[in-house]
């Protein structure tokens, strides 16, 4: 079949990987964001889908939005089937209508949980021991569409959001190259989603917010979620906190500075060997690779003295 395929992050690359690779389909077209200004010094930079586009040789479309224009320049091509993956807007008529088979999107999620824009992120936060990708049709109703083809993936429960969306996006592509091969032969048989509907709405940089006086199964969820991005942190003497790496720790709960005391309160550091732990509602937590306020990220042991040096050492 003549594809379309429209996709941005890293986690499109596989898929426009895999399907260019096929003898069977012509990747006619390859629709992505427009190149941002990234870094200190604001460098345009192109997305990662344009960047392996080009490699592959694939003329390439950079879009902010899928407007009358694009549409126009991609019904001249003729495409047979749209295929999407996490281009970053929305598909609308009249080109979901343009493709002679419609439009299919790979989503990192079991549909219809986690419809929206941070499936990944958001199943992490909800501290979700399964999750998957599907290929659905798409229609006018957010991720709504019929399933086309569908895989689990049991969590191991230390993964973060970013190491997850890397194996479901090698997974899905080749999920989608067999549903993209099914509507190009005609055997492929869709199925409504079942089951409740939750929302995945965007992170932003207030979802990274650690709460420690909360569990601490409930804390490393929350920092798996929003790990690369937006980042978890904390507040250390009033100054942001970022952690970068964060465990559990097989030791007794009881265990305070010193290898002595009580477990420590909600937030407290304490030194225990060459570890920081940080206390939580539960037990506490390990803090491997941290970034105080003005400093480069480093190990949390690196980091003690500093720490310290304050008669509170806490993070709120």
């Amino acid at each position: 079949m003549r594809l379309v395929f429209a996709g941005s992050p890293a986690a499109a690359v596989p898929s426009l990987t895999a399907l260019a690779a096929r003898d069977d389909h012509e990747v006619v077209a390859v629709v992505t964001r427009d190149d941002t200004p990234q870094g200190r010094r604001r460098v345009l930079t192109p997305t990662p889908v344009a960047v392996e586009a080009e490699r592959l040789g694939l003329p390439v479309v950079r879009a902010r939005r899928l407007d009358d224009d694009v549409t126009a320049r991609l019904a001249a091509l003729e495409p047979d089937l749209g295929v999407v993956v996490a281009y970053g807007a929305l598909v609308r008529e009249p080109l979901l209508s343009t493709p002679r088979h419609g439009w299919v999107n790979l989503h990192f999620s079991l549909l219809p949980r986690w419809r929206g824009a941070a499936p990944v992120q958001r199943a992490l936060l909800a501290g979700d021991r399964v999750t998957g990708a599907d290929v659905f049709r798409l229609v006018p109703e957010l991720d709504a569409g019929e399933v086309l083809g569908r895989l689990e993936h049991r969590l191991r429960g230390d993964e973060t959001a970013g190491e997850l969306l890397g194996t479901l996006s090698v997974a899905g592509a080749d999920l989608l190259v067999e549903v993209v091969a099914a509507l190009a032969a005609g055997t492929a048989v869709s199925a409504p989603q079942e089951g409740d509907v939750t929302l995945a709405p965007k992170l932003v940089l207030a979802d990274g917010r650690l709460d420690l006086t909360a569990p601490a199964g409930a804390v490393l969820d929350r920092w798996r979620g929003v790990t690369p991005e937006p980042g978890a942190h904390a507040t250390f003497a009033g100054e942001p906190f970022k952690v970068h790496e964060l465990r559990r720790v097989d030791v007794d709960a009881g265990t305070g500075a010193g290898g002595a005391g009580t477990a420590p309160a909600p937030g407290v550091l304490v030194l225990h060997g060459r570890r920081v732990l940080v206390g939580t509602g539960s037990e506490p937590l390990e803090l491997v690779r941290v970034q105080p306020a003005g400093k480069k990220a480093m190990a949390a042991a690196d980091s003690w003295r500093g720490l310290a040096e304050r008669a509170d050492r806490r993070l709120a």
